[in-house]
């Protein structure tokens, strides 16, 4: 891979967002459908993947004091603007949410799993009026619309898109070689630091983002609760403490629907977070300089684009494996840290974290992505004294990269059954 390719490749993958990205992927799609309709919709049918489900049940939706997704469903079709992608509801006011809050109420919305597909992010809305009714699907990619139909009262059946059968955009653009960890180390420590310094916008946004969290109180808390008396009696004042309470602070407001701005990674606020703050946070406290820390976030966000390439956008593996493990290598690097010691910090990782499930999108994230720096922190100590877990242990092999591909094989494949069991508990608790 290039240098160009792979500058390419992170910022496509680490962009801003405000709120959970699958319930507005979720109310983006329905802006697709509503528009295509041109009249507010008197009934809404949405059919989503399991994943989907699962990560948009519990979470808080940005400006409406709300969780889940009918709410997002409603400013979607009423407010929504596809143009603005994942941003669809950044013109919703008070006055909109209890529009919103009117709609729900009168059970137009209807939303079920869709049944026998492979596809782990999968988006299906139809909206329906006066005898006519569109369809709009997103799949593959939050943003990525393959189907865009309408059928009008006299039965005529226009379809404006469809690209179901085709390779989707991502797929249509050039094909990049494989990376692996050795070239994401060499590139985010010896490319031209102008060309990379674009990586400091994650630092900008998502440390405003774990200052803001403090001034308010979003999800549980955990943030602010390490900050107090009681926490600091706990864990003291340290690096290690600082690190946790400026990370799990910036996933609790946006976890619980806080209108604050973060910077993603491969389509996850708190994976951004989780690879941004303990690096900003390790760097400021050791005194490193401004050019270690842009190479260390560019190292830490890379190799989480990295690993998500084979483990997949949505998986029931939880993300904070993925995103510590990337802040695992940025914290070794800046206590300089050679490549050797960086795979190793990645081994640490793997043979800790490997089969944590995700049950969804929710306030209690912050509890994961704390455990998942907790031991990012732990497994660079290790590191940086050549202590790494052997390839006679669990998953680990020599090869770093073959480590990082068992551990996505178990995301990915192993715990498909344990994706499916999970959502069954979720939609059936009493």
């Amino acid at each position: 891979m290039t240098n160009a390719q792979i500058i390419k490749l992170v910022k496509s993958e680490v962009i801003p967002a405000v709120g959970c990205t699958e319930p507005m992927a979720v109310a983006l799609c329905t802006a697709y459908a509503a528009e295509s309709l041109g009249t507010v919709p008197q009934k809404i049918n949405i059919l989503l993947s399991a994943n989907i489900l699962k990560n948009a049940m519990g979470v808080g939706i940005p400006g409406t004091g709300m969780i889940g997704l009918p709410i997002a469903v409603a400013l979607g079709a009423l407010y929504g603007k596809s143009s603005y992608g994942l941003e669809v509801l950044k013109d919703i006011t008070p006055d909109r949410v209890e529009k919103g809050k009117e709609f729900i109420s009168g059970n137009r919305i209807s939303i079920s799993l869709k049944k026998e597909i492979a596809e782990k992010l999968y988006i299906e809305v139809c909206c329906s009026a006066g005898g006519c009714s569109s369809t709009a699907i997103i799949a593959h990619d939050h943003t990525n619309l393959v189907y865009l139909d309408k059928v009008q009262t006299d039965g005529k059946h226009h379809i404006l898109k469809d690209t179901r059968n085709k390779q989707s955009d991502t797929d249509q653009e050039e094909t990049f070689e494989e990376l692996n960890l050795k070239r994401v180390y060499e590139f985010a420590t010896t490319a031209p630091l102008a060309d990379i310094e674009f990586i400091n916008e994650a630092r900008k946004l998502n440390e405003a983002a774990s200052n803001n969290a403090l001034k308010g109180n979003y999800g549980h808390n955990l943030g602010k609760t390490l900050t107090r008396p009681l926490g600091r009696g706990v864990m003291g004042e340290s690096i290690f403490s600082h690190i946790l309470a400026a990370t799990s602070s910036a996933c609790d407001a946006r976890m619980a629907g806080a209108m604050i701005p973060v910077m993603c990674n491969s389509g996850s606020g708190n994976q951004g977070i989780a690879a941004t703050m303990p690096v900003v946070v390790f760097a400021r406290e050791n005194h490193n300089t401004d050019e270690e820390l842009t190479r260390a976030l560019m190292l830490s966000h890379l190799t989480a684009v990295y690993i998500k390439q084979s483990l997949g956008r949505l998986s029931a593996l939880c993300g904070c494996v993925v995103a510590a493990t990337g802040s695992s290598c940025g914290i070794t690097y800046l206590m300089g840290g050679s490549y050797e010691q960086v795979a190793y910090s990645v081994k640490n990782m793997i043979a800790n974290l490997a089969g944590i499930v995700c049950d969804g999108a929710k306030p209690s994230c912050s509890l994961k992505v704390s455990s998942g720096v907790s031991t990012a922190v732990l497994s660079a100590i290790m590191a940086i004294q050549n202590d790494v877990v052997t390839s006679v242990e669990g998953i680990i092999e020599e090869d770093v990269d073959k480590s990082i591909h068992n551990l996505t094989k178990v995301g990915s494949i192993g715990m498909n059954e344990t994706d499916r069991l999970i959502l069954d508990i979720m939609t059936h608790k009493s």
